[in-house]
């Protein structure tokens, strides 16, 4: 059975009414006052689960059934990566383990980890 909503003509206040769909959708409150019906757009919220940014499992189960692109995962990490930043003072540690192993492993620093800007005595670029 849907709610519905009823606001008081008077006071304004708002209350929800669960109803039939095939009930008379009307609503009188104790004194007899018939309160006006508020149509509103249907909200729905699909696939809002809030994982935890630090749980690698949760992650690899949500995004194995995610319906999208390889472009929707990439961003799905990207603001999970972002909530570690925010908690740890703006660096992901996740992130910088990779870039670490990454300088390890290749002896070179990865692109996402390079200056974001060269600099000599006759030009400056700024690559961000």
């Amino acid at each position: 059975m849907p709610l519905y909503l009823f606001e008081n003509p008077e006071t304004k206040e708002v209350v929800e009414v669960l109803q039939g769909m095939n009930d008379e959708h009307t609503y009188h409150d104790d004194e007899g006052l018939e309160w006006k019906r508020l149509f509103c757009l249907p909200q729905l919220a699909c696939e809002q689960i809030n994982i935890d940014p630090w749980d690698n499992k949760a992650f690899v189960h949500k995004t194995g059934a995610m319906k999208g692109n390889y472009g929707d995962l990439l961003d799905y990490s990207a603001d999970l990566s972002a909530q570690r930043a925010q908690k740890n003072g703006g660096v992901d540690p996740v992130q910088r383990k990779h870039f670490d192993n990454y300088e390890k492993r290749t002896g070179a620093k990865h692109i996402r980890d390079k200056k974001k800007t060269i600099e000599n005595k006759n030009i400056k670029i700024d690559l961000s």
